[in-house]
């Protein structure tokens, strides 16, 4: 019997931007090998895959490589948004790099290539239809980043992290994989809908089976290491540390924001939400409150930002964890869970490029991000940028006048209040809190007298804005609390 496959190239256009561009630095590097020509073609590709995938967003839903209802390919307003969101990412990455790139550290063609190249693994992850689709995209995207971490010559410490990051990403991967071949083994398919609307069947009592739980638990632990959630996190600070702080902020971004869209992807279309929920709400408690804890004992600025993350891939998970307790109440409460994981990430990676960017600045083009102590009175010494760091300090720390990272977390509250998740939500806002020290410590740390002493005043800052914003949390959340009780 013969199949029909159908092939719609428009839907493919940001997908063939993403991949030309990283074709293209390769020839201008080869032929003209001119780094800033190598550079520029690689700033306008990103340009353009941003632009393409706005306007094939715009033009509406389209999907290719469909077999019958099944396709391994949907270009829908989400996959739109994640494409323009890696491009522009990748775009800010290059920015960030100029400093080291004249340094003379990396070699420029091969810095561009790699980081063309993992865009286009996240503009195809965005669109994944089915569960081959989707891990190849997420390993296009992070295959590239080992080299990128080591690829500083002469760097030890960078070596070590490529190593790290390499071993434990394929073990990860692995075990993902072992993961979707156990769910085709069970469902007889890969097709993340078709997935979906099998165990929403339970044909067979598919629910019932040990295998479909150890597929199911499989395939979170593999994706949660993409996102540092612990306890697969340990990667991370010593990986950020020793990489080139421009590939730092591209793994603390555009290599999260894949994570988190490949575990959204397959937690809200194919893997039932009654076995997902209690594991992601349990690794997001841990993820939130491990990450904040060792945040507090940094003194190195890229492991302080690395913990932060970690923190903050807690608050991403934390809604897709009250999916198992909003499945069978509202549409509108799933709908809203997955919206504020999406939102949170697109708001963190945001403000996590400005803090980088803004280290970036503040260091040597060739150095590493140093210790708090050496940011000592660094916005005194340039206002501009220490004023961009502190403002983004205090947007990831959820405070105005930060407004987008307030708002990621208010949105983030309300879609776990509106899944009758009250004691998740309290758990996030008890751990926001926690996060103001080490946040404001370091906004503090900026606008301190060199050579001084540490700031006291802000000790008392955070001391009153925790006491104040937990007074708000109790008597905020407390009517709720007791509505899901009564509801119970």
């Amino acid at each position: 019997m013969s199949v029909v496959q159908s092939v719609d190239n428009v839907a493919l256009l940001p997908a063939y931007l993403a991949a030309g561009t990283a074709v293209l630095v390769l020839l201008v590097d080869l032929l003209a090998a001119r780094a800033a020509a190598t550079v520029t073609v690689a700033a306008l590709g990103a340009a353009g895959t941003a632009l393409g995938a706005a306007l094939v967003g715009a033009a509406g839903e389209r999907s290719t490589f469909c077999v019958g209802a099944a396709c391994s390919w949907l270009w829908t307003g989400r996959a739109a948004l994640v494409a323009v969101v890696i491009a522009l990412l990748t775009l800010g990455v290059l920015a960030l790099s100029g400093p080291l790139l004249r340094a003379g550290g990396v070699p420029v063609g091969e810095y561009c290539f790699l980081l063309a190249c993992a865009m286009t693994g996240g503009v195809v992850l965005g669109a994944a239809g089915d569960l081959i689709t989707l891990v190849v995209a997420l390993e296009t995207l992070t295959l590239p980043l080992y080299v990128l971490v080591g690829l500083r010559r002469g760097s030890l410490a960078g070596a070590e992290a490529a190593v790290t990051f390499f071993v434990v990403s394929v073990v990860a991967t692995t075990v993902t994989l072992l993961g979707a071949a156990l769910l085709y083994a069970v469902t007889g398919t890969v097709h993340l809908d078709r997935l979906g609307a099998a165990f929403a069947a339970d044909r067979g009592g598919l629910l019932d089976l040990p295998l479909t739980t150890v597929a199911v638990a499989l395939v979170v632990a593999g994706l949660a290491f993409k996102v540092a959630a612990v306890p697969f996190h340990a990667w991370a600070p010593a990986t950020y540390d020793g990489a080139p702080m421009p590939v730092a902020a591209y793994l603390s971004t555009a290599s999260k924001l894949g994570g988190v869209v490949a575990l959204l992807a397959v937690v809200q279309r194919a893997l039932p939400a009654t076995v997902t929920g209690p594991v992601l709400a349990l690794l997001a408690v841990l993820t939130m409150t491990v990450g904040n804890l060792v945040a507090l004992r940094q003194r190195r600025t890229v492991r302080l930002l690395a913990w932060s993350s970690v923190a903050q891939a807690g608050y991403i998970l934390a809604p897709l964890g009250a999916l198992a307790l909003a499945a069978g109440r509202t549409a509108d409460a799933r709908t809203g869970a997955y919206a504020a994981a999406v939102a949170y990430t697109v708001f963190f990676v945001l403000l996590e490029l400005a803090a980088f960017a803004a280290v970036v600045a503040l260091r040597p083009a060739d150095g590493d991000g140093g210790t708090l102590a050496d940011l000592r009175g660094a916005a005194r010494r340039h206002p501009w940028v220490g004023g961009a760091f502190a403002l983004a300090l205090i947007g990831l720390a959820g405070l105005p006048p930060g407004l987008a990272g307030l708002f990621a977390k208010v949105t983030v509250v309300r879609a776990l209040l509106a899944g009758h998740a009250g004691w998740l939500a309290l758990v996030v806002a008890l751990n926001a809190v926690l996060g103001l020290a080490y946040y404001l410590r370091l906004a503090a740390t900026l606008y301190a007298a060199p050579g001084g002493v540490a700031v006291r005043p802000a000790r008392i800052v955070v001391v009153a804005l925790g006491v104040a914003t937990a007074l708000a949390v109790v008597l905020g959340f407390a009517p709720q609390l007791v509505l899901d009780v009564a509801a119970r």
